[in-house]
């Protein structure tokens, strides 16, 4: 389990079968696309945990080099960019 700030495991998945690797970023890490590696099961489930204070963040995975929002967020925001982000509350 990745700790970031200490707080609330919290955990973060994505399906993408035939990716090769899968890293979580967001605004409660400053965007770092290399410290949260996600994991695969035998199924092509990837999987993060990172300890996040109660708060709102926004976040995306970063899979084999492109971004992807999380297909199961409730919640988007748009960004700089003009793509969105996902939000994520933790209380």
């Amino acid at each position: 389990m990745a700790k970031l700030i200490g707080g609330n495991p919290t955990e973060f998945k994505f399906f993408a079968p035939h990716a090769k690797k899968v890293i979580l970023s967001g605004s409660f890490n400053q965007w770092d696309t290399k410290k949260l590696l996600a994991k695969k099961d035998n199924k092509g489930n990837w999987s993060v945990k990172a300890s996040l204070k109660p708060g709102k963040y926004e976040y995306k995975f970063l899979v084999d080099g492109s971004w992807a929002n999380d297909p199961n967020c409730t919640a988007c925001v748009i960004n700089s960019f003009g793509t969105h982000n996902c939000v994520v509350e933790v209380k």
